[in-house]
This record gives structure tokens, sequence and C-alpha cells, in this order.
């Protein structure tokens, strides 16, 4: 079984050369623009990673908080962000529960294949973790504020097929009244042997059966995003 914690915290470099490879499409920047409108909004970027959604966004925003619990992720991103002067953007180790903002201080909230690992990584407690970071997230946004998470729906697959351990999340986030699209962000890779080497480091060996055999192999993929408006976040049990 892959070791996610460890990527995040050992691999930040192997890690980026996945991520960019996924979404040859170009797919997500137009429906984060279908669920909200951006531009020239303080933006707090939750689990950045190395950056990928922070960069996304960054032209049209008037500043991105990126954050991450993994320090080693954050210098990858600072080492990519510095290829783009300009960009309106700062970086912090932090963890989601934690926010190191303060209150009323930012109009988006966005966090991209990160959110869920409150649940995955609290296990019995994973509800409760989620609730706290949600709690966390409504405190620094302002009052027309929005949440919008980002989160996989299956890769090696052409149609919705979530991770079963990710139901209970999604099936909450339902619960609490977010709304949900779904786009396709297939990766597109140079040749086979960097698609082997990149889908067996983060999927494991079993998702190699899934590679196309084009001369750039396409490994399918199924994104959803969930949002939700501050003002539906007051009605959240537990508030």
């Amino acid at each position: 079984m892959v070791d996610h914690k460890q990527a995040y915290q050992q691999e930040g470099e192997k890690y980026q050369r996945l991520i960019a490879c996924e979404d040859y499409q170009g797919n997500l920047l137009p429906a984060i623009r279908e669920v909200i409108r951006f531009d020239g909004l303080d933006v707090v970027d939750l689990g950045t990673g190395t950056g990928r959604l922070a960069r996304l966004l960054g032209p049209a925003v008037r500043s991105v908080y990126a954050f991450d619990i993994s320090a080693h992720m954050l210098g990858v991103a600072k080492e990519i962000f510095a290829e783009f002067p300009g960009y309106p953007w700062l970086a912090a180790a932090a963890e989601h529960q934690a926010i190191p903002l303060p209150q009323n201080s930012a109009d988006l909230v966005l966090s991209g294949w990160s959110f869920c690992y409150l649940a995955v990584w609290a296990e019995k407690n994973g509800q409760a973790a989620l609730l706290e970071g949600l709690r966390e997230i409504k405190r620094v946004l302002r009052e027309r504020g929005s949440l919008v998470l980002i989160e996989t729906l299956g890769t090696g697959v052409k149609e919705p097929h979530p991770p079963e351990k990710l139901l209970p999340y999604f099936n909450y986030l339902g619960e609490l009244g977010f709304k949900r699209s779904w786009i396709r962000t297939d990766y597109k890779f140079h040749d086979r042997e960097a698609a082997r080497e990149l889908v067996k480091f983060f999927f494991g060996e079993e998702m190699l059966i899934n590679i196309s055999q084009d001369e750039e192999p396409i490994l399918p993929e199924c994104t959803g995003i969930w949002w939700c408006h501050v003002i539906d976040l007051l009605t959240w049990k537990g508030r």
C-alpha cells in the first residue's frame, strides 16, 4: 500500500512531476470558475502541497495564502513560485484546524485533494475532525465568503467511482448541504516509462493496468468539486 504521508514528507519533487501531468484537458480552472468568481479575491489554499491551485488562481486573485502541514512540500512550492515573480502569494506550514490568519480575513477558502485527510487519518474520529476544520474555515471567511473542496472521484476510471474510504466523507458533505459537480482531469505522460514510474509511486502497482497504450499514455481521473457559501455554513450542526 502506498504511504501518502511519507510521500508528502519526502517525495515532493516526484509528486510535482506526477501532478504536472494531470488535467491535460484543462478542465479544472473553468470548473472552479463555474462555481465561484475568484477574480480580485483574498484566497486561502489549504493543503497547497507544491502550490498547484495557488498557481492556477494566482494571476486573477488579489492574494493567496498557501498553507500545508508539510514543510517539505512547501519548499518545493517555493522553488516553483520563484519562476513566477509577481504572484501575490505567501506560504506557511499549518494544519487545517489551525489557520494562522485572523477572523474574517478571506473571501475564498480552497482545498484540493487534502481536506479528506482530516477524516481518513482521524479514522473513528473523522467526523469530529472534519467539523473542527470546517469551524476554522468559517472563522477566517468573510461575510460573503465561500468554500470549495476538490477531491478525487476515482483514478483509472472514466466515470465517478470514488474510493470506498472516502464515501463517508462525501456523504457527510452532502448532509451539510454542499453542492457538487465533477469533471475529468486525466493524466497524460510523455512516455510509458514516466507513466509507470509516477503512477506506481503514488497509486500503486495495481493501477498500472489502467494506463492507456497510447504513444503519450493516459490515466483517466475523475475529480469532484464541492462548494458552499458562508451563509450556508451558519446552519451547520455543531457550529
